[in-house]
């Protein structure tokens, strides 16, 4: 298979900004990746692909990516007649703009792809809505098939599935796969906390995260509960951001100065699947996609060094690093919690604070588990780095379709 690489990645900071816009939040994401690129402009970008699920809030239903970039195009900074494609899949949209910049670039159509996600979810003076924008990550034609999944896991373990207004759905949703993995394998609250911890002390060393400080696993378990057994530590928090790539052609590179071709970062693969009502004991999309990228990229799961996984809950941590196969099934609480995925472990995850500490503007999460891991491979994650990273592997799942998330990403990139 071709080579694409990746030679400019950027993340902005993550958070509740009242005070940014759309526009202000694109501007950043579009020069610093630029900037990251050792590029002065983005004349030779052929095409851009942009990722943004929200926008409609802020009655841009449209065009999203055309209206957030045409005051740079006037302005001189993006190139005329670039083809701008939109791109929506709830918490996986970054991770598809992404996709499908690799693809471009795969296919020999294009030298130079961007991919950039975006999003603004806090809204202070619509909090209720906030909650509610949550829902439409969901099959709503037919929602009440999605409901009765859950409540016959709940009534199959007997803990009634349960929602509440004052939390998005998703997080009963997560709460009752918690449930039953902790039903079906033994798997306790406290293995769950172990992986949020982890998360946080995480975070807290990483500038970008949204939540910058330590917690304690007693911590963890203090606080406010939100859906049993998750509690507030253990879920991730409604911010804003943005996230951005540039992905070049082997033959673009090669005219690149030599200090910028040494920062590039090979991707092996990337690779995405669909969900689909499921039962409780098939694996996940999340396998599927990953056994796909472990083919192409001619590796195991033993051979990864880092991973950056989609833990909008800390539960997702322990049931993705089954479905990934870095241990065995019904075993990642125990895996977790034994510090495997610790930076001193066999296995570092979430380096960045995942979702629960770094945040979750969900247009950009896919790009900003990107930006970590190639701050991994180019030995520029400072006291989070890994030592001796050759492979690392990005898992982002979006949306819902009964047990299992509606897509799925996974991309596996290598030191270059």
């Amino acid at each position: 298979m071709k080579d694409v690489f990746l030679i400019g990645t950027y993340s902005s900071k993550f958070g509740k900004f009242a005070d940014k816009s759309y526009r202000d939040l694109v501007r950043e994401a579009y020069l610093e990746v630029l900037a990251d690129a050792g590029m002065e402009n983005g004349d030779l970008i052929d095409f851009a692909y942009f990722g943004n699920c929200r926008m409609h809030a802020v009655d841009q239903p449209l065009i999203r990516g055309q209206a957030c970039f045409i005051p740079l195009v006037q302005e001189g900074l993006f190139p005329e007649r670039v083809p701008v494609i939109n791109v929506e899949g709830a918490c996986s949209t970054a991770s598809m703009a992404f996709h499908s910049a690799w693809k471009d670039i795969l296919s020999g159509q294009s030298q130079l792809t961007l991919a950039m996600g975006v999003e603004k979810l806090f809204f202070p003076n619509d909090p209720v809505g906030m909650l509610k924008a949550f829902e439409e990550g969901m099959d709503r034609f037919t929602p009440e098939q999605t409901l009765n999944v859950y409540k016959k896991a709940g009534e199959l373990i007997g803990k009634p599935f349960e929602t509440s207004p004052d939390r998005t759905v998703f997080m009963d949703t997560y709460s009752m796969q918690a449930k039953y993995h902790m039903y079906k394998y033994g798997t306790t609250q406290r293995q769950i906390a172990f992986g949020a911890a982890k998360n946080h002390n995480f975070g807290a060393k990483n500038p970008k995260a949204q939540y910058r400080f330590e917690q304690t696993v007693d911590q963890v378990l203090e606080d406010r509960e939100v859906s049993y057994p998750l509690t507030r530590a253990m879920c991730a928090p409604i911010g804003d951001g943005a996230a951005s790539a540039l992905l070049c052609s082997e033959e673009f590179l090669k005219t690149l100065p030599v200090k910028n071709q040494g920062r590039a970062v090979r991707v092996k693969a990337s690779t995405f699947t669909g969900g689909k009502y499921r039962s409780f004991d098939e694996p996940s999309l999340s396998k599927t996609a990953a056994d796909k990228a472990y083919k192409i990229a001619g590796i195991k799961p033993e051979d990864i060094d880092v991973a950056e996984i989609h833990d909008a809950t800390a539960f997702c941590e322990i049931y993705q690093v089954e479905m990934l196969g870095f241990c065995p099934m019904g075993q990642g609480g125990v895996f977790v919690e034994s510090g495997a995925t610790t930076l001193e472990g066999d296995i570092p995850v979430n380096t960045s604070g995942g979702l629960v500490s770094k945040g979750h503007p969900v247009g950009a999460t896919g790009l900003s588990m990107i930006y970590e891991l190639a701050a991994q491979l180019r030995d520029e994650a400072g006291e989070r780095q890994v030592k001796n990273a050759e492979f690392a592997l990005q898992e982002n799942g979006g949306g819902v379709i009964g047990f299992e998330e509606a897509a799925c990403s996974v991309v596996i990139l290598q030191k270059y």
